[in-house]
């Protein structure tokens, strides 16, 4: 198992040991908001079909978190940059804890209006989760800047393995309730967001955005900030990194289980490929921090674009009987996915002024989220007019896009 204890070799004697603090915080409430985020979405679209009876709108939830996620990014990077990342954190959870109680309020009651609308809140859980890297990264120098925020992201995997693994027992414990079982893992969501809400409320002090300006103002008291000096368009290379992995991965994973169900495979074989493709997203963030530290951001971010290129290449030539071609494929889909996330997310933190980082994050994570909406409309409509071996090769060319915006950017610097 990876660690994810803080490390914090290199950041001045007098901000470590509240970067120590800040990051065990933020690992705490990434575990629990992590099996909230994952137990919600494995048994939203069942949900969903079972109380229309139909699987035409099976689908919806998924648009509805995205939906929810993009304006919930722009509310907490508000709240973050004018009051800190703990309010901000501790009411994107709470808000999604929120959506989760009118999920299972709309299932006891056969509402579909409320459980559309209560799904559409849950998805600022989302946004909230995404979010919390960027309060690992506010304190961690340039040099440790990309381990900062694997750390954070790692913590996700702990929960978002536990997450689904309960979504039975807590099915069980809906039917005792009189609840129907299907909301049962919305029980877990619910309680494990405002948990990562309590968590982030009393313990995450001081608070890195807030603590990361006073240092600043300390060191430049006539109004500049210390951040680290970046080439020109660090925002929209970032931007576009995290957008083009973001909408490549969503496309070619959401098909995936489809395409191996037309093929004869059962949803274990498709479970069991999506579980390594997850794993592959979240675990190797330590390695990525290191690499990003040692590296460089733009070596790794120009690896997310190739990395992808790979997985697309390899998803378009695997015969569609191969479990372990198709679960390598998607497992270097969710490695490039890693590698454009963390490299792009430390572009961002290095380039924008501490003055309007959070507002500038939150608008980005918005970016993100639609970019993830496009993917998964955009795939269905491929995979319908040609093949899902066109998608997978499309999306892996598509991924290159960002090798010419960072020989820009490397020229330019």
């Amino acid at each position: 198992m990876t660690s994810t204890a803080p490390d914090t070799t290199g950041i001045p004697p007098a901000v470590a040991p509240a970067q120590r603090r800040i990051l065990r915080v933020l690992v705490a409430s990434q575990v629990l908001s992590g099996a909230g985020l994952a137990a919600g979405i494995t048994v939203g679209a069942l949900l969903a079909q079972d109380m229309l009876g139909s699987t035409g709108l099976a689908g919806l939830p998924s648009a509805l978190f995205t939906a929810g996620s993009a304006l919930a990014a722009v509310a907490v990077g508000r709240i973050s940059q004018a009051r800190g990342r703990r309010p901000g954190l501790a009411a994107g959870y709470l808000t999604g804890a929120i959506g989760s109680a009118g999920v299972i309020t709309a299932a006891a009651t056969d509402n579909a209006v409320l459980l559309f609308l209560a799904l559409f809140v849950y998805g600022a859980g989302t946004a909230t989760n995404l979010q919390a890297r960027y309060a690992g990264a506010d304190l961690a120098p340039s040099d440790r800047r990309g381990r900062a925020v694997s750390t954070v992201l790692v913590a996700t995997t702990l929960g978002g393995v536990a997450g689904p693994n309960l979504a039975a027992p807590t099915g069980d414990l809906a039917d005792g309730l009189g609840i129907p079982s299907l909301a049962g893992p919305f029980l877990l969501s619910g309680a494990a967001y405002a948990l990562a809400a309590l968590v982030l409320a009393l313990w995450l002090r001081p608070d890195p955005l807030l603590l990361a300006r006073t240092l600043a103002a300390e060191v430049q008291p006539t109004g500049g900030t210390a951040t680290t000096p970046a080439p020109d368009g660090g925002v929209v290379l970032g931007a576009l990194v995290m957008i083009l992995t973001q909408l490549v991965m969503v496309a070619i994973m959401t098909m995936t289980p489809i395409h191996m169900h037309d093929h004869g495979h059962g949803t274990a074989a498709s479970g069991l490929v999506i579980a390594i493709h997850v794993a592959a997203m979240y675990l190797p963030s330590p390695l990525t921090g290191w690499l990003i530290d040692r590296c460089g951001r733009l070596r790794v971010a120009a690896a997310s674009g190739v990395t992808l290129l790979a997985a697309g290449l390899l998803a378009a030539m695997s015969p569609a009987g191969s479990v372990a071609l198709l679960a390598l494929s998607l497992a270097l889909l969710g490695l490039g996915w890693n590698l454009g996330l963390v490299s792009g997310t430390a572009i961002i933190t290095d380039t924008v002024p501490l003055a309007n980082r959070a507002r500038t994050q939150g608008l980005v994570d918005v970016s993100i989220a639609v970019a993830g909406a496009a993917g998964g409309l955009a795939s269905g409509i491929v995979v319908g007019a040609a093949s899902y071996p066109v998608l997978a090769l499309t999306g892996g060319i598509l991924a290159l896009a960002v090798l010419p915006a960072i020989a820009v950017t490397a020229h330019r610097s």
